[in-house]
């Protein structure tokens, strides 16, 4: 090292030195663990407010030129820097270095902030310590970065970021900085997993374009951001695997890391106050909203606009408020429950796709239609079709004609007047061809009523010696039936009544075989 007064080339202790950082230079050498603790639980804390004075003080300058230009190493050892209970005064500037030294600091303090933009690491751990701002956008690291249990005062910017393996920040508390965002990690691309379990957030989170080449878990976290539209920012998303926003177990949270809590186990919901925006990612697994809690405004929603997923678990408890968007969503399998879903009017799902429904619990036919007529305020023949072939692919064919019949009711009532009351004709007689048997029964019944009638009527004919022999039934018959000629109609002059009965028993005979129709057409195209 060439820097500063008192420096030497040799590996010998520089001049200006105090005590503390002439033992952490010796331990930096030597690879081992540079502990000032006091011994004391309360004192030790580098949340609290207990000072800490000189004689666990180091200045961050020292630190720097540790890391960016420090000592050999001694005979058979490792260079790394290691502290513990270390306070550090000053501000960490590292911005643009090459760090080859491994990393690893707990339960230090921190007097200012971090300054980490375009430096490579190979490996940093900081665990349980307290940071007034860390700032490493484009920050490049061979291994992981974990950042679990500490404290950042004005937020965390890993923009652009490039973390080799790991990404961890279990149990970190970020509060937002001068742009109302906790943590900026816009464009951030970590190679394996992002674990930030049971994290808290003050502010808007942003992973806007983060790719995650593994899973990103968010058990057990709660975030909130009160001070503006988005708690959790995060469109063009990529995770290769799976985006957990379920529960974590909090009685050891060590054991119940990167899995699901065992039964009984006491756990910590994954909590949301703001709203959530995941529009257009892409996940290779699933995206699990397990037993998941949102609390938004009137103006704030989950937004899952055009998310492409093989499985989605919607599972979470009901918002009060707010919306759910599932617009242009691509979706393998839903998992849902029907205590998930918001009611009419803050439900949105134009263009959502999906091909396999998993229902959890009791999910009736209703209740699905319910669903369905809560995210169509205004008539959308999609959604119902959507249901529809879904059930049918099943081998649900009488619910899908449910379906399809709840889709022209629903239709019905934007329709005129004179169009309205054609449909409610075409439904009290054959369902709009969803329920063909109707039409079998109504045309027997009217059959045997004209029978009956026409049995009584008087019938002289219109030429004589050129008609066929009276036959009641069979004229009732050729009036019911359009098109098709049986021999009658035509032969015998009816007055009076009896010639308006005839022409009520055609019109009926024309709205039954135009509905029946109809519903044969739905049928063959179904097939």
């Amino acid at each position: 090292m060439s820097e500063g007064p008192g420096i030497r080339d040799d590996g010998e202790l520089p001049e200006d030195l105090t005590a503390a950082e002439a033992g952490m230079w010796q331990a930096f050498r030597n690879g081992s663990v540079y502990d000032l603790r006091d011994g004391d639980v309360a004192v030790d804390d580098p949340h609290g407010g207990h000072p800490w004075g000189p004689e666990r003080t180091v200045r961050a300058r020292i630190v720097a030129w540790l890391l960016l230009d420090g000592p050999p190493a001694l005979a058979g050892r490792v260079s790394a820097l290691k502290l513990v209970g270390v306070q550090i005064k000053g501000v960490l500037e590292l911005a643009g270095g090459q760090v080859v030294p491994y990393v690893e600091m707990k339960g230090c303090r921190f007097e200012k902030e971090i300054l980490l933009p375009e430096a490579r690491f190979t490996t940093v751990r900081l665990v349980d310590c307290s940071v007034p701002r860390l700032e490493a956008a484009r920050l490049h690291t061979e291994g992981d970065l974990h950042l679990p249990r500490c404290r950042f005062h004005n937020g965390v910017r890993l923009a652009d970021a490039q973390i080799g393996t790991d990404l961890l920040l279990n149990q970190a508390v970020v509060y937002r900085d001068r742009h109302g965002r906790s943590l900026s990690a816009d464009g951030l691309t970590v190679a394996q997993d992002v674990q930030a379990e049971m994290l808290e957030s003050h502010g808007e989170l942003s992973l806007r374009g983060a790719t995650v080449g593994a899973s990103l878990s968010l058990r057990g976290s709660r975030l909130a951001n009160p001070y503006g539209r988005l708690a959790l920012n995060a469109p063009q998303l990529t995770v290769e695997r799976t985006l957990y926003l379920t529960p974590a177990g909090i009685g050891n949270p060590l054991h119940t890391s990167g899995s699901t809590p065992a039964r009984g186990t006491r756990v910590q919901r994954f909590e949301c106050q703001g709203g959530i925006r995941l529009d257009d990612g892409r996940f290779g697994d699933s995206v699990d909203l397990e037993r998941a809690r949102f609390t938004f405004t009137d103006e704030q929603e989950l937004s899952l606009r055009r998310v492409q997923v093989p499985e989605l678990r919607f599972l979470g408890e009901r918002p009060e408020r707010g919306k759910v968007v599932l617009s242009g969503a691509r979706v393998g399998v839903l998992i849902d429950n029907s205590a998930s879903w918001p009611g009419p009017g803050n439900l949105h799902m134009g263009g959502f796709q999906y091909e396999t429904l998993v229902p959890r619990d009791r999910f009736p036919l209703a209740r699905r239609l319910e669903w369905v007529a809560a995210a169509t305020a205004e008539y959308s023949p999609e959604p119902y079709e959507r249901l529809a072939t879904v059930l049918r692919a099943g081998g649900d064919d009488e619910g899908a004609r449910e379906v399809l019949l709840a889709k022209q009711r629903h239709r019905r009532e934007n329709l005129p007047l004179a169009a309205k009351l054609w449909g409610y004709a075409q439904d009290w007689t054959v369902a709009y061809g969803y329920r063909p048997g109707r039409a079998a029964v109504w045309m027997a019944l009217l059959w045997a009523l004209t029978s009956y009638a026409f049995s009584h009527a008087d019938h002289p004919p219109m030429k004589s010696g050129e008609h066929p022999h009276w036959d009641p039934s069979l004229f009732a018959l050729d009036l019911l039936l359009p098109v098709i000629d049986l021999g009658q109609v035509g032969y015998w002059q009816l007055r009076g009544g009896w010639q308006w009965l005839a022409a009520v028993v055609i019109i009926l005979g024309w709205i039954l075989a135009t509905t029946v129709a109809a519903g044969a057409t739905r049928l063959l195209s179904r097939n």
